[in-house]
């Protein structure tokens, strides 16, 4: 079972959650990360490590959140690996904690 980034890493892009992951799973898009589902291997480092609480075990998704199960496994074909801690979005802490953030996610 994969972790999986959620609706509240959109506009945030905090990426504390790359600097543990010792199987370079995260994938990077213009204002969200991703886990490639097939590469993770389910080792819990990168849950505490995100500010913005985005990260869960897929089946501990939150209500409402069960869609991006499916975006990270798409994106993450798509998108490229992302090995090393790169800035916030400038705006991260003014977005975080919002919701109804999916219709902002870029693809």
């Amino acid at each position: 079972m994969a972790f999986v980034v959620t609706e509240n890493c959109i506009k945030c892009k905090f990426t504390d959650c790359v600097d543990v992951c010792p199987v370079d799973c995260f994938h990077v898009g213009p204002n969200f990360l991703v886990i490639d589902p097939d590469e993770c291997i389910d080792c819990t480092l990168c849950e505490p490590e995100c500010p913005a609480n985005a990260i869960f075990a897929e089946d501990e998704l939150p209500e409402g959140q069960e869609i991006f199960a499916e975006l990270n496994a798409e994106l993450s074909k798509k998108w490229p690996s992302i090995t090393e801690v790169q800035d916030a979005m400038p705006d991260a802490d003014e977005w975080n904690g919002k919701e109804g953030k999916l219709q902002l996610l870029e693809k």
